[in-house]
């Protein structure tokens, strides 16, 4: 079965480049028809997204701080000025101080912890209010997290948590938001070359380890991750919401390592 999205109309948040997830899912949806929006932050993000938008066809870029309610308010005015309703929106936003992501989780401090939570994980709780305004024929809402949100992954610490307040919101969300006929979900995909996992400690390795031991032996690809989620914001994915997808070779299911990784016996 081929997917369309022709005549759908999303919202793309949080692309840094050409290797961000973010990019991977917009340039599939477009692939699959979709017309498409995005934001940024900043003039220096703004330089590296612009020609990637319009390298596909689109125009609508907008300035939004997830941190500032002004910021976003004029953002969703926009989009509703121009475009009036979306189909769907993409939340691929997540922040921590890089230095506090290294060594123990127990020294986490107060503000990174509080910044870290409000960035990655109510700025969803915030996008998807607004996103829902602009979907009255229903709709979906989808983000983006990672496993360590429900088992201990090294250097991840804050971000861990974090993301387990994410995934708990999509689920709360899926409630809250049914009965307009939106479908919120996550989609969690494994270790990838990303700007945001390079910053993450020892990521290389992580990288390898999940390739390695994964029942598929590899990870997942930016098309893999696009092609998921054109299923989650497509008609094919209606009945779906409130699920956590993964995308990551299977990894998630294995409980140690493949055999012909681990010590040889003594």
């Amino acid at each position: 079965m081929t997917i369309s999205m022709q005549g759908k109309r999303g919202l793309i948040m949080g692309v840094a480049n050409e290797r961000s997830i973010a990019w991977g899912i917009a340039s599939a949806l477009r692939e699959a028809g979709a017309d498409l929006a995005f934001t940024y932050q900043g003039e220096q993000l703004l330089k590296r997204v612009k020609p990637l938008v319009e390298g596909i066809g689109c125009d609508i870029m907008l300035e939004a701080d997830v941190t500032d309610d002004a910021s976003m308010d004029a953002a969703f005015a926009s989009l509703k000025e121009q475009w009036g309703s979306v189909d769907f929106l993409v939340h691929a936003i997540a922040y921590s101080d890089r230095a506090e992501i290294q060594g123990r989780f127990s020294d986490t401090t107060r503000a990174n912890f509080l910044n870290s939570l409000n960035i990655s994980c109510y700025s969803f709780i915030d996008v998807a209010r607004r996103a829902a305004d602009l979907m009255p024929e229903g709709g979906t809402v989808l983000t983006m997290t990672y496993q360590g949100s429900q088992k201990v992954i090294p250097f991840y610490n804050v971000m861990g948590v974090a993301k387990a307040a994410l995934e708990s919101a999509t689920r709360y969300l899926a409630n809250d938001l049914g009965p307009q006929g939106i479908r919120v979900n996550a989609i969690s995909p494994g270790p990838m070359k990303t700007l945001a996992g390079a910053a993450v400690g020892g990521a290389r390795r992580t990288f390898k380890h999940a390739e390695t031991n994964s029942p598929l032996r590899h990870n997942a690809t930016l098309s893999a991750v696009g092609g998921t989620a054109v299923w989650l914001c497509s008609d094919a994915g209606s009945s779906t919401t409130g699920e956590i997808v993964h995308v990551d070779g299977g990894y998630h299911i294995i409980g140690m390592p493949q055999p012909e990784k681990l010590p040889a016996s003594e």
